[in-house]
């Protein structure tokens, strides 16, 4: 069995669809990116595999056992975390105190919680940050200490939602460093929902794309980048017609 298992997973709204019968595999020690327009079910994906939500239909596996059914906080005892898009920790605590929250996932002791935490902020150089309070940072400083709270948890899995957005290239540099060191330094299998896509290229191994909470593509990033169904999704029939050269050859492109 693979490390995460989705078969055919489902997830309605009312009578609104926001996955649809997504099936897939990560391998332990991957790194992959899932991409996909607004509104495409991404968040929602990621919060039916975490336990946020409850899925309509289908199952989920993770690191042998069925978690379909199982809470956000079970989910997370068994090794899995996530980052949100809308940053959630505390303003109000520094930097240290924050990673240590996810340290207490394992421990009761704020020795260890403490010294865990510094190792993780040394790890992805934000120890020289850890007295500042985290609403004093800047955004990008603010999205590697919510990684670092991840990470305090001792995930086997982390997913990572959207960590680049609203950052300028050198910052998403940084972003994308920080990712590598979790990947592979200190072992951690990763999926990450992404719109800057010159992070996913560079940092994916393998994308999957999803469109109207439907899977449409699942490859390398060359592969995905050259998928009629994805330039379609992105760019529309017209672009996606324009750009497949068997059409062009046979001029067969009637919006043209």
């Amino acid at each position: 069995m693979a490390f995460l298992e989705l078969n055919a997973v489902t997830k309605d709204f009312g009578g609104l669809r926001a996955n649809d019968h997504v099936s897939f595999s990560l391998e332990k020690g991957e790194l992959v990116g899932l991409i996909g327009p607004n509104g495409a079910g991404k968040t929602t994906l990621f919060n039916c595999i975490s336990g946020l939500h409850p899925i309509t239909s289908g199952r989920i596996f993770f690191d042998g056992e069925e978690i379909t059914t199982k809470k956000a906080y079970d989910v997370a005892r068994r090794g899995m975390a996530r980052t949100f898009q809308v940053y959630v920790a505390s303003g109000d605590l520094t930097v240290e105190e924050n990673v240590m929250v996810g340290c207490f996932m394992h421990t009761r002791s704020r020795t260890k919680a403490r010294e865990k935490a510094r190792d993780i902020l040394k790890e992805l150089k934000l120890h020289t940050l850890s007295e500042s309070r985290v609403k004093e940072l800047p955004v990008a400083a603010q999205k590697r200490v919510i990684m670092a709270t991840a990470l305090g948890t001792k995930p086997k899995l982390l997913l990572l939602d959207e960590v680049a957005a609203g950052l300028n290239p050198s910052e998403i540099e940084e972003i994308m460093t920080s990712i590598r060191h979790v990947h592979d330094n200190l072992g951690v299998t990763v999926m990450l929902i992404e719109h800057v896509m010159e992070l996913v290229m560079k940092v994916s191994a393998r994308v999957i794309v999803l469109d109207y909470g439907k899977l449409i593509a699942d490859g390398s990033p060359e592969q995905v980048s050259r998928d009629r169904r994805v330039i379609k999704a992105y760019l529309g029939e017209r672009f996606a017609a324009e750009m497949d050269p068997e059409t062009r050859e046979n001029g067969t492109d009637q919006h043209r």
